[in-house]
Parts: structure tokens; sequence; C-alpha cells
């Protein structure tokens, strides 16, 4: 029995690189069949061989022009030949009308890299040129897992080549952030159709949310922040503002992390009542039984992802059973401290859509996993 192309393209788009690589010499049907569009359409690949030169990359060099939707994830940043063969990638990826692109590392960083080099091939692959399509095609753009500080430049150089953006994510948790309001607002000039956002809190600005106010822009879906020991020196975004944006794009959804650098006086300052909060992670690894009320108080219409990082008591446990009776929306829940069995309870019976949760009424070895419910 013989499988059509279509089905066995289909098949093939499961595979890694270097699965497909092998595939490939199986028989010549399968082999012609690995350069049908399908099988390239969605494809990850991980640079980790710690070659310049990845024999499967290489072997399929002209077909990654064919890729539509991109994530590569860059293994152990020390090695210059990791990087270099993600910039191939990136160039001969670009060279064809890619839609959606992820750029990861993991692995440690080393000491004083400042990723100046994948920043400055990220802007050359993206850059329309003779025989090159850049990013003119680019509509999602995910730099969230990238550990190095991203420059301002770079976000507004890589607004100019995609004016076609959707969304655009740059909230990737370093120590510092470089991106102003001002980019921020040339970006969103540059970019009408943006729809979802990440950024760090600390490039909000009045003059953003204006921008994001303005009745020709389209509708605002999504908005992730990350609030670190910065935000302290900026004016918060008053409860008012929050106000005009969920008025002005009502299917917006915020997520919010508040990373434990930010100093604990501040959070309240942050939650504002009218946040349209669906994902909140509090990584304070102190004590939240205030947040969690403040919390409960303000986002039990809305929310739907929380994540606490804090010490076990009491007084928490309390809270946490007060949260799960009034957030029947939560479909999440993870506390990274001992808690009771009456709030593993409580949450089972008060959160009809809750299907994934991590609590745990015993320490465990790290890391903790969570508990799928069927």
């Amino acid at each position: 029995m013989e499988f059509p192309e279509e089905v066995l393209a289909h098949i093939f788009s499961y595979l890694s690189v270097k699965e497909r690589e092998s595939a490939s010499a199986v028989c010549t049907r399968w082999s012609q069949s690995m350069s049908h569009p399908r099988v390239w359409r969605y494809t990850e690949i991980r640079c980790e061989t710690g070659e310049q030169e990845d024999p499967a990359l290489q072997h399929f060099s002209s077909l990654l022009p064919l890729v539509r939707h991109l994530k590569i994830t860059v293994s152990s940043l020390s090695d210059p030949a990791n990087r270099s063969a993600a910039l191939s990638v990136l160039r001969l990826a670009t060279s064809g009308p890619l839609r959606t692109l992820s750029l990861s590392c993991s692995g440690g960083v080393p000491l004083f890299y400042s990723g100046r080099d994948l920043e400055e091939g990220l802007e050359a692959a993206l850059t329309a040129a003779p025989e090159h399509v850049g990013g003119a095609f680019l509509s999602h753009l995910d730099l969230r897992g990238v550990p190095f500080t991203l420059s301002q430049s770079l976000v507004r150089v890589l607004a100019r080549q995609s004016p076609n953006l959707r969304s655009l994510l740059v909230n990737n948790q370093t120590l510092v952030c470089k991106v102003e309001p001002e980019a921020v607002v040339e970006v969103l000039g540059l970019c009408p159709l943006l729809n979802t956002l990440g950024l760090f809190y600390t490039s909000l600005s009045q003059k953003v949310v204006d921008e994001l106010l303005l009745p020709q822009r389209c509708p605002l879906l999504a908005l992730e922040l990350y609030c670190e020991r910065f935000a302290k020196y900026i004016p918060p975004l008053e409860d008012s503002v929050w106000a005009g944006l969920k008025h002005r794009h009502p299917g917006l959804k915020v997520s919010l992390i508040l990373d434990h650098t930010l100093p604990m006086d501040h959070f309240s300052s942050v939650l504002q009542p009218s946040v349209p909060l669906q994902h909140l992670e509090l990584l304070t690894f102190t004590d939240l039984v205030q947040q969690t009320h403040l919390v409960t108080q303000s986002y039990s219409h809305a929310l739907e992802t929380i994540i606490l990082q804090t010490t076990s008591s009491p007084e928490l446990d309390s809270a946490l059973r007060s949260l799960a009776a009034a957030c029947s929306l939560l479909r999440e829940v993870h506390c990274y401290c001992v808690v009771s069995c009456d709030v593993i309870r409580a949450f089972k019976d008060g959160c009809p859509r809750l299907w994934r949760y991590t609590l745990k009424t015993r320490k465990e070895p790290h890391p903790w996993r969570c508990t799928v419910i069927k």
C-alpha cells in the first residue's frame, strides 16, 4: 500500500530536521516527498551540534525558504558554531515569505555576552533586498526566550522591516530593559495591525497608551507585561487608564509577571482593579497573603491562570480557598509552597474549568510536577 504524497508530507512534518534527513534516505519516493511544502510549513530547528555546517541543515538548505512558521532554539550560547548555524537558518528561511518566527536559547549564557552577533544577524535576515524577502511577510515575532538585553535599535529595525506584524513579544525577562516608551510609540505607528504586544512594564507610558487609544487602531487582544525592579522608578498606570484601555479594547486580556526584584510595596500600584487580568505570576518567594486577597477582590471575573512563588502559612491556605471560591474561570493554578488538602479540594470544587494545577501537601524534589485533570 502506497500513501499519497500529501499524507507522507503530513507525517514527515512531525519529524525533526535530523529525522527528516534519515527518512529521506529510505527510498526515492520518500526523498521526493520531503520537498513537499507541507513538510516545512511548521519547522523547529535546534542548533546544538557544535558544528557551523550541520549536515542535516546543509542537506535541506534549498528547502528552508518553504518554512512559514519557524522556531529556532540555540543550545549553549558559548559555542559560536551554534550561533552561526542559527543565523544561517535565519538567512535561508527569510529568503521566503516567513510568517512567524520564534528565537530562543537554552543552556548557560557566557559571561559578558551581549548577543550583538545574533541581533545583527536578525536585523540582516529581516532586511529586504533583491532576491531576499526579509521580514515583509512576518506577522508574529517572539523573542521572549532570548537571554540577553534587546537593544532599542533592534526593536525599531524589526518594526520598520516587518510592518505587517500582528504580535511582537520582547518581554524576555532580562535584568535590564533598554526599550523606552518612545520606541514603543514608534513601533505602534509603524505596525498598525499589532494586536498582541509583550513588553517590560517600564516600556509603558501615557504616550504609549494614547497611541493604543487612537480610534483607527485595530483591537488590542493581548498585552504581556514583565515588572521588575526598575518599574519602581516610573509612574504606574492609574486605574482610570486601564479602564479607558478596557473600554477601547473590550477583548483585551493582560498577562502580568511581577518579579521578586520589584519591591512588595509597589505591587498594589501595578495591580489596579480595572486591569483585564487573565494571567498572573507573583514570583516573590515571600509572604503573599495580602496580594492573594487583592487578586480575589479585583480579578475574580477574568483570571484564568495564577502562579505563586511564596511561603506556606495557615493564612495563605485561607486566602487560596477564598480565591478558589471566587475565581470560577481559573484553568490553571500553580503554588510553589506546601498547602493543605483543603486548598486542593477548594480548587477542584470551585473551579469547574480547572485542568492543570501544582498544589503539594508536602515538599518534593525539584522540579515540582503539575497534576493534569483528565
